[in-house]
């Protein structure tokens, strides 16, 4: 079933450095009709100011997916992990038994990201982080990402 949930509808907050739309319940948006949909759990909307960002914080048992649509993301984790994802690309994390990460926006301009979790069907798995799908894929194949990683 489709159902469409127009921007102006959508829970969320300006918090200056970041303006997030929910399309699921989160963080301080709660709508027992939006809890999430199957094993989809969250669906940001998020526009992140220049030169800020979320700070080190914590997740365990999540498959979080970060889209981003303008400028870059940059990711570090206390598993060694960083990297930067630009406009087109997707990074990965499986939060598994449990990773500390931070996400910055150091570009210049806006940061626009659609971060999606997903509730896994196992729990207490190795945590990883990396940026498999690219936009630049060469006749469909495989290809690894502009992400510079270094573990």
């Amino acid at each position: 079933m489709i159902e469409l949930r127009p921007f102006n509808s959508l829970g969320g907050e300006n918090h200056g450095w970041l303006n997030a739309k929910h399309h699921f319940s989160f963080a301080n948006y709660h709508d027992p009709a939006r809890m999430n949909w199957g094993a989809l759990r969250v669906w940001n909307d998020d526009t992140i100011e220049p030169q800020t960002g979320f700070p080190t914080h914590p997740h365990r048992n999540m498959e979080i997916i970060t889209y981003v649509r303008k400028g870059a993301i940059t990711h570090k984790d206390n598993l060694g992990n960083t990297g930067r994802t630009e406009a087109g690309d997707v990074q990965i994390m499986s939060a598994g038994s449990g990773v500390a990460h931070s996400e910055y926006n150091l570009e210049p301009g806006v940061t626009q990201i659609f971060q999606i979790w997903i509730q896994p069907t196992r729990t207490g798995e190795q945590p990883r982080w990396g940026a498999p799908f690219p936009q630049g894929r060469a006749g469909g194949s495989f290809c690894h990402a502009r992400v510079r990683l270094r573990q």
